[in-house]
């Protein structure tokens, strides 16, 4: 499985409050450290004061934080409401489905267990989670969760 861009920015985006929370932190300074589009960062940002996890204040000197404790923030939440599905092949979605197979698949089924799979190993992690996981292993590779 493949996240979008957008659910790539909006947990770099979570990430980098997380480790800054002693200020606030501007879109021009998350685009400038990942090098991406301010104007993609601006709807990621958008989204996020929306639904309560970022607070915006506005002004000269104004910027962003979490709108709520790391902790509280949870990974698998935060990936389902940043994707606009979870379509893993054609016969996902009925509205679009034309393979002459589907009714005698099982392909759907396993591909849908896999995807629960993965979206339960991401409930289990919080920002926090993945924070404390940065701060400790900086510059390692990135942390696997197993059960």
């Amino acid at each position: 499985m493949r996240l979008t861009a957008y659910t790539d920015y909006t947990l770099r985006t979570l990430i980098y409050l997380a480790m800054h929370r002693d200020r606030l932190a501007t879109i021009q300074d998350i685009a400038d450290l990942h090098a991406i589009s301010k104007n993609h960062l601006m709807k990621v940002v958008h989204q996020l004061g929306r639904i309560g996890l970022i607070e915006t204040v506005r002004g000269r000197n104004g910027g962003m934080r979490l709108g709520r404790d790391p902790a509280e923030i949870n990974i698998g939440e935060v990936v389902r409401s940043s994707e606009t599905d979870f379509f893993m092949a054609e016969c996902f979605d009925p509205a679009s489905n034309s393979c002459q197979l589907a009714p005698a698949c099982a392909l759907k089924g396993v591909l849908g267990s896999a995807t629960a799979a993965y979206l339960a190993v991401l409930d289990a992690v919080t920002l926090a989670d993945l924070v404390a996981s940065r701060s400790k292993r900086a510059g390692s590779s990135p942390i696997v969760f197993q059960r």
